[in-house]
């Protein structure tokens, strides 16, 4: 039997598996809140003992963590947590687990996808012998790169998620000036995440709330991309089209930063629910509008992942090869 988890900000999937040729077949999966524990180790044994038939002999164990992966370790970027994957594996008994980077396991999920699995936003005309890339806006905003071996497409972590937001339009360099303002710099993960729907609906509203929300959660993306689909309040509108545009400009931005001409990959949770966002003529245009390189990203495959335990299925994948 096989372990996967996919560990992020908000929740974490656990999830067992039976070992496949290509695709490993899931057998149990359970979904938890990070925060409600004090690690992976806890929330692992309360998984296990949650499974009728006892706890289950594991072979292989593979987890995709929301953070940078160092020496078999990460630190949660969201979460006050370290996950160790030698303490997993003492905690459990296990010879075999391996730690990725939360995008490196939905990376790895990428080629055991079914068709039906994926919306295509662009056909392209893909180069089967290029590289792949993958961005997804979460809790954060997470990046991978897919490089082509000549045999096989080799996932790789990035960090990108953090780096500079490049603004585009007038009203963009004004959201630069209100982040620089309030976080000292501006970073994509500030704009094109759940985070930075947070942080774009204050920017949006400034000091006079919403009034067809009202009180502020946590859920204030799920609520003002609601409002902005229903036509109830202009200014959620404008906050999905400022998320929407900068999450299609940075697609472009990683098509370019990895010659992506096997496709580009947008995963997470945010993008399967807003498609008619994504749909929109607007979001192709942001895409290629990278003169002199336009030509190039109107041939690049971009596709919306719609599983949404994909990076759940990369790791069990993972553990199925080890």
């Amino acid at each position: 039997m096989l372990l996967a988890g996919d560990v992020g900000g908000t929740k974490t999937l656990l999830g067992l598996y039976a070992k496949a040729p290509h695709r490993p077949a899931p057998v149990a999966i359970e979904s938890f809140p990070t925060t409600e524990y004090d690690g992976l180790v806890p929330m692992i044994r309360q998984f296990l003992r949650n499974q009728p038939g006892g706890e289950p002999a594991i072979d292989a164990a593979c987890f995709g963590v929301a953070g940078p992966v160092l020496d078999d370790a990460a630190e949660l970027t969201n979460v006050a947590w370290v996950v160790d994957g030698r303490s997993v594996a003492l905690a459990f008994g296990l010879g075999r687990v391996r730690l990725l980077n939360d995008l490196v396991s939905i990376a790895h999920s990428v080629n055991v996808l079914h068709p039906e699995e994926l919306h295509v936003l662009q056909e392209g005309a893909p180069n089967l012998g290029g590289n792949s890339a993958l961005l997804a806006a979460g809790t954060g905003m997470g990046q991978s790169f897919l490089f082509n071996d000549g045999r096989h497409l080799v996932p790789a972590p990035s960090e990108g998620g953090h780096a500079d937001f490049a603004a585009r339009t007038p009203r963009e360099w004004q959201l630069v000036e209100w982040l620089t303002g309030r976080f000292g710099r501006a970073e994509v993960e500030m704009v094109v995440s759940g985070n930075g729907l947070n942080h774009l609906y204050h920017f949006v509203h400034g000091d006079d709330p919403c009034v067809t929300i009202g009180e502020e959660g946590p859920d204030l993306p799920r609520v003002a991309s609601e409002k902005a689909r229903d036509g109830s309040c202009a200014r959620c509108a404008e906050v999905m089209q400022i998320f929407a545009d900068a999450y299609a400009a940075e697609a472009g931005n990683l098509a370019l930063r990895t010659v992506a001409t096997r496709g580009v990959y947008i995963g997470g949770g945010i993008a399967p629910k807003n498609l008619d966002l994504l749909t929109r003529p607007a979001f192709l245009e942001r895409f290629r509008q990278k003169d002199p390189m336009a030509d190039l990203l109107a041939t690049i495959p971009l596709k919306v992942i719609l599983n949404p335990q994909a990076g759940l299925l990369g790791a069990a994948t993972v553990a199925n090869q080890i």
